[in-house]
């Protein structure tokens, strides 16, 4: 994996969760230095979601954040106060994603075609992952938000080999 690809995965990613916490949640965010995961590092996030990408690029976009900052997306996206993981704690960080992979797979449609999966939810902590990639490297994008919360966005996608792409 080049770091040209790398660095032209960290951009549209940014630039999307920017977008997206400013125009949904009403807030700002600030972009962290980006860093790369142990593909066996367990996960110590409260809740995730997840989307996949498959088609010319292949891979995993995933969002953790911990409950607390959960429950406080929620209740300004919904107008209501929420003080518990409920169903519409979980159907809000789906959108979110959802919103953030939608997005950043237009941007990256000049290089890769692709479409993407339904969020799926992952409850609790410690958990790890079995990256669905082989050479892939797995970029985290930490953020900022309200402050003093944090939530990282997980990048781990790759071309598939023998396809022809519009650009790298």
């Amino acid at each position: 994996m080049t770091q040209p690809y790398i660095q032209s995965l960290i951009r549209p990613f940014a630039e999307v969760c920017i977008y997206v916490f400013k125009d949904f949640v009403g807030t700002k965010i600030a972009v962290n230095r980006p860093y790369f995961s142990d593909k066996e590092m367990l996960h110590n996030w409260d809740i995730s979601a997840l989307i996949s990408f498959s088609g010319q690029v292949q891979g995993v976009v995933l969002i953790s954040m911990n409950q607390t900052l959960a429950k406080e997306l929620t209740s300004r996206l919904t107008g209501t106060t929420h003080t518990i993981i409920d169903e519409d704690v979980i159907d809000a960080i789906g959108e979110i994603v959802n919103i953030i992979a939608g997005r950043a797979k237009q941007s990256l449609q000049n290089t890769f075609k692709s479409i993407i999966s339904l969020p799926t939810i992952i409850l609790g902590s410690g958990y790890g992952i079995k990256w669905p990639i082989h050479r892939s490297r797995i970029l985290c994008i930490p953020f900022t938000v309200f402050e003093h919360e944090t939530f990282v966005l997980t990048v781990a996608l790759e071309p598939v080999e023998g396809e022809k792409h519009l650009s790298v």
